[in-house]
């Protein structure tokens, strides 16, 4: 393993490598979004809104699989940095063991289960009459590439655990390629409409997995994998430890979000659509705070590990400061310009004008998690992930939910009224984070990391 003495991340200047670790994270969730976007755009292009409709619920509802995945992925990231902070190679090479395990079994079983559950799921979305079908094709079709989804998250999470996220940027950029192709060619070209898009979407994860694999021969990991294989069994406990309250937290969440969408169901196709193009456009208008979760969670991880607490919580500030400022344009952005934001996805001005003013409620959202995300990716590597699970549920389920739902209720309510529940969640979520990073410094002051119980 590399020598700490060499690791930018624990010693020297913070804002050069943790920017420079962002960017590929960044450019990665920028293709990524893409990825997903350019399913909702094409068919938004070639095929009627029904068909929008059943690509905007079903990868909603697809989300779900891979927040999962990526809350596991964090508990190997962030094990992986701190093993490699503190110099231990062999827990390293035990931790990526452990992963392969736990994802191989569990890609099969979640396999098993959408296939089946694809009905039910787009019955429980309340999925528009003219849209129901082809949202069960597009789960259905999307889960048979659930293991892609697994191999490829896995391998990236190992990357940015060792500090590198150039290639998980590569991994993307390969997959992105070929999705964006092959929706042309089968939703343009073949008028396969959403069931082209989810095959174009599995058929680009199989081929990035394929090559992650080969430049994995060509540019092995610093530490021992094999000699470990035996010992594997060992570290599942402790990514589940760090992983699964991530995990828990995003797949309640997303299911949140979908019960919301239910909500959104209820007043029409056109409703649908166009909240379904405000939830494509929000991961790539929150992109920058996305990226700095990710970064700090490995940066924070790797630093707790060798003993430079200082060191991870001037990251968190320095991390916070470019987030606000890129907050304050997406705010400015979907409040002002959000009908310009939803043309990129739909040519129905019904649409447009429904996403439109779905985004205008919900545009303080980017001003409070561009601080939140931040938040959130301190405490992951700090592996206070039990916390990050609690923010995440209090503030969906006592919140967001019930609200959304009362404010549906309303005398002549639509998407706006239904949007404003989106701020109101992510201020409680803000608050939650102020007061858990304070009620830290306290305890730090008292003792060493190991006086209170992680989560």
């Amino acid at each position: 393993m590399e020598n700490n003495r060499n690791n930018t991340f624990l010693t020297g200047p913070i804002l050069g490598p943790l920017v420079r670790f962002a960017l590929p994270l960044m450019l990665s969730l920028l293709l990524q979004a893409f990825y997903g976007g350019a399913d909702l755009a094409v068919v938004g292009w070639f095929s009627p809104t029904a068909s929008v409709s059943a690509v905007a619920t079903g990868s909603q509802v697809m989300q779900i699989i891979t927040v999962v995945v990526t809350g596991l992925t964090m508990g190997v990231t962030v094990r992986l940095g701190k093993a490699i902070g503190a110099g231990d190679p062999e827990d390293a090479g035990r931790t990526v063991c452990g992963q392969i395990r736990l994802f191989a079994g569990m890609a099969l079983g979640l396999t098993a289960v959408m296939l089946l559950a694809a009905p039910a799921a787009a019955r429980l979305m309340n999925v528009p009459a003219e849209a129901f079908d082809e949202t069960v094709r597009y789960v259905r079709i999307c889960s048979s590439g659930i293991v892609f989804i697994t191999a490829y998250n896995g391998i990236s999470g190992v990357f940015r655990g060792v500090g590198n996220s150039r290639s998980p940027f590569l991994f993307v950029f390969i997959a992105c390629l070929v999705n964006v192709g092959l929706d042309i060619l089968f939703v343009g070209g073949f008028g396969m409409a959403a069931s082209g898009a989810a095959l174009a979407t599995i058929l680009a994860q199989a081929v990035s997995v394929a090559f992650s694999l080969g430049y994995l021969r060509r540019h092995p990991l610093p530490f021992p994998v094999r000699a470990m294989w035996g010992q594997g069994s060992r570290a599942i406990r402790g990514i589940l430890r760090i992983g699964a309250p991530i995990a828990l937290q995003d797949c309640l969440t997303n299911l949140s979000f979908l019960i919301i969408t239910s909500i959104v169901n209820g007043l029409g196709v056109v409703a649908s659509a166009g909240v379904g193009v405000a939830e494509k456009l929000f991961v790539f208008l929150s992109i920058v705070p996305m990226a700095f979760m990710s970064a700090l969670s490995t940066f924070v991880a790797q630093n707790m590990g060798a003993g430079n607490k200082h060191r991870a919580d001037r990251s968190l500030l320095l991390a916070q400061g470019i987030s606000l400022c890129c907050g304050l344009v997406m705010f400015l952005a979907t409040f002002f310009a959000g009908g310009a934001l939803a043309s990129l996805f739909s040519q129905d001005p019904a649409v447009v004008a429904s996403c439109a003013e779905y985004l205008r409620a919900c545009s303080p959202e980017y001003l409070l998690i561009s601080l939140t995300f931040c938040f959130l990716g301190y405490f992951n590597g700090r592996e206070h992930t039990t916390f990050v699970m609690a923010q995440g549920l209090l503030s969906s389920f006592l919140v967001r939910i019930p609200l959304s739902y009362a404010l549906s209720r309303l005398p002549g309510a639509g998407v706006f009224q239904i949007g404003l529940a989106v701020p109101v969640s992510a201020l409680l979520s803000l608050g939650l984070c102020l007061g858990y990073f304070f009620l830290l410094r306290r305890r730090d002051r008292h003792g060493p990391e190991g006086w209170y119980k992680k989560g």
